[in-house]
């Protein structure tokens, strides 16, 4: 019996490394960004330097949006010939679009897709995307290895502290309470994504190095109950911060995994230069 080829679908909020970015099996579809009239696709004609140079030298905060079904649909085409089927794991549903579009497409070009909704971004949907990978190596078909990436989705703990806030309410993630608490007040509040896939304030503390202590108090929470293979610093153009906290978590757990990455263009769009984020699977 021959073995049927998957194809492997994310966007460009996940954290697209080098083996995956190589990789002949796995697309990655934009998000798009815009400045006025102006839009851009995630990583392909915009990058970060560029990002973060326009919001500084201009007042106007970025927008969002998914791709488009028809995009998905011009993929899903070309896909055809080559692939059996595609595993589409995307950015949190209650967060984007892009799922919809992905499933809308797909209908659209007639191609069989198995879908997982990662309730999150960055990383994690990186960690699930391995998982994947590693599932088909079995000959595992693409049904249950959905099955199995949606289930693993409750594993993920992620904890945020953004480099603006003002970008954040602008960019309709926070609530106008929240924003006026936090600038003036001077809170450095700890956001996460939930167990729904959604934001939410998790924590309001008085200063980053005490926002920092808390994280790796949760980060060393979990690890007295679960096995942790890695933790991923992701950061907003902050790379030193990024290492200074990496440092921190080794003196903690000298034996913990490190992995040191930056936010896509699209997150920073919302989040801001100088976010910082921690992101780890509970393992067992």
């Amino acid at each position: 019996m021959t073995n049927k080829k998957i194809a492997w679908i994310t966007d460009s909020t996940a954290y697209v490394t080098k083996e995956l970015l190589e990789h002949p099996d796995v697309y990655v579809v934009p998000l798009s960004i815009t400045f006025g009239e102006e839009s851009y696709e995630d990583g392909i004609d915009l990058n970060t330097d560029q990002l973060y140079s326009r919001i500084r030298n201009e007042k106007e905060v970025p927008k969002t949006s998914q791709p488009s079904a028809g995009k998905f649909a011009e993929l899903f085409q070309s896909l055809k010939p080559e692939y059996d089927a595609a595993v589409a794991v995307h950015v949190s549903s209650k967060l984007s679009g892009t799922l919809n579009s992905c499933i809308a497409g797909a209908e659209l070009a007639e191609f069989p897709i198995f879908t997982v909704d990662s309730k999150c971004m960055s990383f994690a949907i990186t960690t699930l995307i391995n998982k994947g990978l590693k599932l088909a190596e079995n000959d595992m078909p693409a049904h249950k290895i959905a099955d199995i990436l949606q289930s693993e989705t409750d594993k993920s703990e992620n904890y945020i502290l953004l480099g603006s806030l003002e970008q954040f309410y602008k960019g309709g993630r926070m609530s106008g309470t929240q924003y006026l608490l936090g600038s003036i007040l001077k809170i450095k509040p700890i956001i996460r994504i939930n167990r729904d896939g959604e934001f939410e304030l998790f924590d309001k503390v008085r200063s980053e190095k005490k926002a920092i202590k808390r994280m790796i108090e949760l980060l060393g929470n979990s690890y007295e109950n679960h096995t942790i293979p890695q933790v991923q610093i992701m950061h907003g153009n902050v790379p030193a911060k990024a290492e200074e906290l990496a440092e921190e978590i080794k003196s903690h757990f000298p034996r913990l995994d490190i992995f040191i990455g930056d936010i896509s263009s699209t997150i920073a769009a919302h989040a801001g230069e100088g976010t910082l984020a921690i992101i780890w699977q509970n393992e067992s």
